[in-house]
């Protein structure tokens, strides 16, 4: 199970939110890169960057860091992003520039068209963000919950050819509440493409009870605060998923 360090960018500066919340910040570091290390050495095998601020104006803000970041990966890992992907040209940028995988999140359920584009386009390198709450799709940084329901529109999106889906319960988000197994696992079994739970994952308890579930496809997590506050360890966690998920 490939554990993913989540490195939100805003400003400049590396964050963590509580439930997307975008007034209710926590800064870890002032150089995203010296980050970005620190999880490539403790075997990090991918990273998972947000551009928080791309997110909001809907096109990319945080070049700087970005570049900064992929100079550290020295192209040994993958990175995948998110945040304020709207258009194919964007996409073509940020694989050129190094990306692996790029994230769409809200214009997948505002503009469908758009994803089947850019699955064509970029085969093997789209992942779908799927955000929700109650099994229904939040959009807008969470502050719309839609009346698509999570696990149609998962059907719908692996259909058009994408690579994975992360899946985020927000209500747990930076909350470090516990990760939703249910409704991962029920999204999982209804689709054959990968997915990669988000959202809660607080302790090596829920890193166990994630892996019990690898065989049903969820294939990975995205880690943030608990690695960030030090409730979790990676590196022992990475090892332990690699153990249990042989």
């Amino acid at each position: 199970m490939l554990l993913i360090p989540a490195i939100d960018l805003k400003d400049g500066k590396c964050v963590r939110l509580r439930q997307g919340n975008l007034d209710d910040v926590t800064v870890f570091s002032e150089d995203p890169s010296i980050i970005a290390k620190k999880w490539i050495n403790a075997g990090a095998r991918r990273l998972h960057l947000v551009d928080l601020n791309g997110a909001v104006a809907g096109k990319p803000k945080n070049d700087d860091p970005i570049k900064a970041i992929l100079k550290a990966s020295n192209q040994k890992i993958d990175v995948q992003i998110g945040g304020g992907i709207r258009d194919l040209n964007t996409i073509e940028y940020y694989l050129d520039s190094g990306i692996s995988y790029v994230i769409i999140g809200t214009a997948a359920i505002k503009n469908p068209g758009f994803l089947n584009e850019a699955c064509v386009a970029f085969p093997g390198h789209i992942i779908v963000g799927l955000d929700a709450k109650d099994g229904k799709i939040a959009t807008d940084g969470w502050s719309k919950i839609t009346r698509h329901n999570t696990i149609d529109l998962a059907k719908k999106f692996e259909d058009y050819g994408c690579n994975a889906i992360i899946y985020t319960d927000i209500g747990r988000d930076g909350m470090l509440s516990g990760v939703n197994i249910e409704s991962t696992v029920q999204l999982a079994q209804n689709v054959k493409i990968p997915v990669y739970a988000s959202g809660g994952i607080a302790s090596i308890k829920d890193i166990e009870d994630l892996c019990k579930v690898f065989d049903e496809g969820i294939q990975g997590a995205i880690l943030g605060r608990s690695i960030y506050e030090g409730t979790l360890d990676f590196q022992e966690a990475q090892k332990l998923a690699d153990n249990l998920t042989k």
